[in-house]
């Protein structure tokens, strides 16, 4: 070859000192000329070579920052906490589809069926979402950063309660604006914002001791037992059922 790295550009390098341009060209030429790299060896210290590698290698493996977890640490968001919260699955585009197709046909429903005062199916199904979000942000069926989480510097409980306030302000977001697609109700069709709370409460309540995935499965068993022995007992069709009533919004309230 009829050029070589100069031997002080070779000294800089394995300082970790050479910057760019120079750096990229002696990269490049150190892959195909046995000489430098020869010269390169004596005048090295092995460990910090090494060292150099590994940092190399770290940064060509780290993960691309994506839009979500940007927007996060531009807000204040620490740079740890911005990559675990990002990395929940409710804030995937899958999830946020399925939301927005529940609230789109109970929002349907009410419209083409209208068989009494409160658009029941809207107001039973929308307390439901931020349940199940707070399920799917955290636990190891279904988190696939769950063991990045786990030796994370934080406790457990408290990422959930991050995730938990990440999936309330999206799924509350989402069912606010659907609510406007039901004028005719007025303020009857925000009667799901305090059994939607009551249930995440719940769970979070029980996640401690029953799991991530058990607790809130049984809440929403027990809103739709609730919503069944409703029906059955309230006095006719057009009646509300008593969740939605004002004693059960006080319950909700309290719970």
């Amino acid at each position: 070859m009829s050029w070589h790295v100069p031997e002080e550009d070779l000294h800089a390098y394995a300082r970790g000192e050479l910057a760019a341009p120079a750096l990229w060209s002696a990269d490049a030429h150190l892959t195909s000329c046995a000489r430098c790299r020869g010269v390169l060896a004596e005048v090295s210290d092995p460990v910090v070579l090494d060292t150099g590698w590994e940092r190399l290698d770290a940064e060509l493996d780290a993960p691309r920052t994506g839009l979500l977890e940007s927007l996060l640490v531009r807000l204040g968001v620490a740079g740890h906490t911005a990559r675990l919260l990002a990395a929940a699955p409710v804030l995937r585009r899958s999830w946020l589809a399925a939301v927005v197709a529940v609230l789109l046909l109970s929002v349907g429903a009410a419209h083409t069926v209208r068989d009494g005062e409160f658009p029941t199916l809207f107001l039973a199904l929308a307390p439901l979402l931020p349940l199940a979000g707070v399920a799917l942000s955290y636990g190891p069926a279904l988190d696939p950063t769950y063991e990045m989480a786990v030796v994370a510097p934080m406790h457990g409980f408290r990422l959930l309660m991050i995730r938990t306030a990440a999936v309330l302000g999206v799924a509350l977001g989402l069912n606010g604006l659907a609510t406007l697609a039901l004028p005719d109700y007025g303020l009857r069709a925000l009667a799901w914002l305090l059994p939607a709370l009551a249930l995440t409460a719940a769970g979070l309540a029980l996640t401690p001791r029953l799991g991530p995935v058990l607790a809130p499965s049984l809440t929403a068993g027990a809103w739709v037992g609730l919503l069944v022995v409703a029906d059955a007992l309230r006095a006719g069709a057009e009646a509300p059922l008593a969740p939605f009533t004002a004693a059960g919004q006080g319950v909700a309230a309290v719970i």
